[in-house]
């Protein structure tokens, strides 16, 4: 298939630039994927559509502050780095006046001056953080040595000074309340650069109406990393690939799925993050088995569903592999007309904006 079969008229006004005014207060389209039925309603409406029995799956990452905004050493000019993941390798200091450097793949501006060799620092208030470009790689990625100038950690004071990652395209400076609002209520696991979106619209007074109603619930980790900003840059899509996100799935959360899927339970994936991670599990003699891993799964029109049999997710960009996964679960051509009605209906779009629920 191609790209462009993905592909939906979006009026810009849509695209949210704000959380809604209180979280859970966003609206939800209901599909039914059986008969084709569009319910539309709002998200504290949810334990309506779910049935006691169903296990719904949240992705407990967290996000960290990964734009570190700084300048170049030592001519002063602005620069901005977006921290992507960290690697392994870099060298120890044998000094015990500095915390230990570290290696990380970034997407830094203004690329064409951010050249192997260029030094940068980033700071904010008393925290200070020392840049090295060691490598330049396509599409604005360089690996980037990271050195504290004092005795603190890298990643403390990458919470000190770092900022929220805001998508691209919310087109506004950060704001203080975005430091909680881009952050789910169960967020536990810090290593994420983007938040798995589906889960903001939970609230605890929700996950406790969803427990009472006899709706069960694990939780996996999935560390969002570019992939999800990465565009689908080539026409047939079986040519893309998904950069590697970190997963974790313990033994607790296999098991729930293992009895879920043998009692013929509907198990209901909160986010894209959420599939990704379930759909890369294995699944031996009628088990789900726990692991830790990396995973590139490409979810795309063919893909057998081994584990998901519902997914709450918000509207995602055109031509993206999200919306691809999406089309995956939903069929193609059904989730483009429910997009059509989406846009009429005037629902908001992209990472702070509506849910919808595929069942």
């Amino acid at each position: 298939m191609k790209a462009s079969d993905f592909d939906f008229e979006l009026p810009a006004e849509l695209i949210a630039q704000h959380p809604p005014d209180v979280r859970g207060g966003s609206r939800l389209l209901v599909f039914e994927r059986a008969t084709g039925r569009i319910t539309h309603t709002t998200f504290d409406r949810l334990p309506d559509h779910l049935r006691p029995g169903d296990l719904i799956v949240l992705n407990d990452t967290r996000v960290f502050p990964a734009r570190l905004l700084g300048r170049r050493v030592p001519t002063g000019g602005a620069v901005e780095c977006l921290l992507v993941r960290r690697l392994e390798g870099a060298p120890a200091i044998e000094s015990g006046e500095k915390g230990q450097p570290e290696l990380w793949e970034a997407l830094m501006h203004p690329g064409q001056k951010l050249k192997p060799g260029a030094r940068v620092l980033f700071e904010r208030g008393d925290a200070r953080l020392a840049g090295e470009v060691l490598e330049r790689h396509f599409y604005g990625r360089r690996t980037i040595h990271l050195e504290p100038l004092d005795a603190t950690p890298v990643a403390e004071l990458i919470e000190r000074i770092g900022h929220v990652p805001l998508p691209p395209y919310i087109h506004r400076p950060e704001e203080e309340a975005d430091r909680e609002r881009y952050q789910t209520v169960f967020a536990r696991e810090s290593g994420s650069i983007a938040a798995p979106t589906a889960g903001l619209h939970f609230t605890q007074p929700l996950l406790d109406e969803l427990a009472s109603r006899g709706v069960e619930r694990t939780v996996i980790t999935l560390h969002v990393g570019y992939g999800t900003f990465k565009p689908v840059r080539v026409e047939n899509i079986d040519e893309h690939e998904v950069d590697p996100e970190r997963y974790s799935v313990s033994a607790d959360a296999a098991e729930a799925l293992t009895r879920a899927r043998r009692e013929r339970r509907r198990i209901i994936a909160v986010g894209t993050t959420t599939t990704r991670a379930l759909e890369s599990l294995r699944i031996e003699n009628d088990v789900v088995r726990a692991g830790v891993g990396e995973t590139r799964l490409f979810i795309r029109p063919g893909h057998r569903f081994q584990l998901v049999s519902g997914l709450v997710t918000n509207f995602h960009l055109p031509r993206s592999s999200l919306l691809i996964l999406t089309a995956a679960f939903a069929g193609r051509d059904e989730i483009l007309a429910v997009y059509r009605e989406a846009v009429r209906e005037r629902y908001r779009f992209y990472s702070y904006g509506d849910a919808m629920l595929i069942l």
